[in-house]
């Protein structure tokens, strides 16, 4: 038998060294919230953690371990730690879950070292690790300076995050786009695993880029249905801003990029070329109909004939050009005269202002004064 490494409660280490972990907690537990490197291998199928906790509150501890064996029938238990085991192979370095760091860590962890496959567990579970996120996302908002990057609809901001080596994207941690249209393949995550995600890699610049200022977009409170906490959103509401301008043309086409191109390929990569064009067209059309009432009636039957004809061109001849005039008219007639309004609010606090290129050149500077 392999020589067993400690247990641990050593938080930060896991989250700043990506370490692997095994969360034996139920399905249900581990999709309401878990962690990015985390797998879910339960010890206990929904049914069972149901049935469990209910003998549990009716009966007692001992009564409630003493059902767990018993539904632990030898082809169950051979089938979990078989998966363990693969885990654990493939992990060494790991480290395993559940709620508290309680029972069911201590017997998966007993089932493991019984099969020659010792494995150490993370004291406290689920709720230390949770607890320590939240604790540490407060504490990197108030020591990490923020800088915002801030620009109207389609002048490219994401892509200028990205070419600045201290930023933390957002919009892809919340898997959305942040506008009306700003929804992606694959939904976006609950929001534990959004305040997880965004801990981790406040966590990382905290820690790696001590002192240095954190590059964010303009985001609103909300993201999708991923919020921001109320501290996080009042940082970034007095920190300093970093104006990125580009003219209509350009804008438009990085529309058609994002929202288009881009968006149909997540959609066929997954579903195929036909459903996948469904799927990607029945997205813009909700889209486009979850903004009618601010759009008004005469507006929104404008633009959704436009709509209609831009994607029949494009499921036809697979010509994209039909969007254009789509894109242009909710940037200027839509999305403008709302970010205008919000800028005047915010004048005293831009910086810089500049195309890509200008930002990307200056930023340097823009940091250390």
């Amino acid at each position: 038998m392999t020589q067993q490494r400690p247990d641990t409660h050593d938080y930060l280490a896991l989250f700043l060294n990506d370490v692997p972990l095994m969360d034996v907690r139920a399905p249900v537990e581990f999709n309401k919230g878990s962690f990015p490197l985390a797998t879910s291998l339960p010890i206990l199928d929904d049914y069972q953690r149901e049935v469990i906790g209910t003998e549990y509150r009716q009966r007692g501890q001992d009564a409630a371990v003493a059902l767990g064996y018993q539904l632990a029938t030898d082809d169950v238990r051979d089938e979990r730690v078989t998966h363990w085991q693969q885990f654990v192979q493939k992990h060494p370095e790991g480290y395993l879950f559940c709620f508290r760091g309680g029972q069911r860590s201590h017997i998966t962890q007993s089932w493991l070292a019984e099969s020659g496959s010792p494995y150490p567990l993370i004291k406290g579970g689920y709720k230390a690790l949770r607890r320590f996120l939240i604790d540490e996302l407060e504490k990197s908002v108030e020591d990490i300076p923020f800088m915002i990057l801030s620009g109207k609809t389609g002048t490219g901001k994401t892509r200028l995050i990205y070419d600045i080596e201290d930023s933390i994207d957002l919009e892809d941690l919340a898997n959305h786009r942040g506008s009306s249209f700003g929804r992606r393949y694959g939904g976006q995550p609950t929001q534990i695993d959004f305040e997880n995600r965004l801990s981790i890699a406040m966590l990382k610049h905290r820690h790696f880029k001590p002192g240095r200022a954190l590059l964010l977009e303009d985001e609103s409170k909300l993201i999708g249905r991923c919020s921001l906490s109320q501290v996080f959103n009042n940082k970034m509401q007095k920190s300093s801003i970093i104006l990125l301008e580009a003219s209509i043309e350009e804008r438009v086409e990085i529309g058609l990029q994002e929202y288009v191109s881009n968006n149909l390929a997540e959609y066929q990569n997954v579903y195929g070329k036909e459903e996948g064009f469904a799927r990607f067209s029945e997205g813009l059309t909700d889209s486009l109909c979850r903004i009618r009432r601010r759009l008004g009636g005469a507006r929104y039957q404008e633009l959704g004939e436009l709509l209609s004809s831009a994607l029949q061109q494009h499921e036809v001849h697979g010509v994209i050009d039909g969007y254009r005039p789509l894109i242009e008219q909710l940037l200027v007639g839509y999305y403008d005269p709302m970010y205008e309004y919000q800028l005047e609010q915010k004048q005293e606090r831009i910086l810089f202002r500049g195309n890509r290129d200008e930002i990307r050149n200056n930023y340097p500077e823009l940091v250390l004064n």
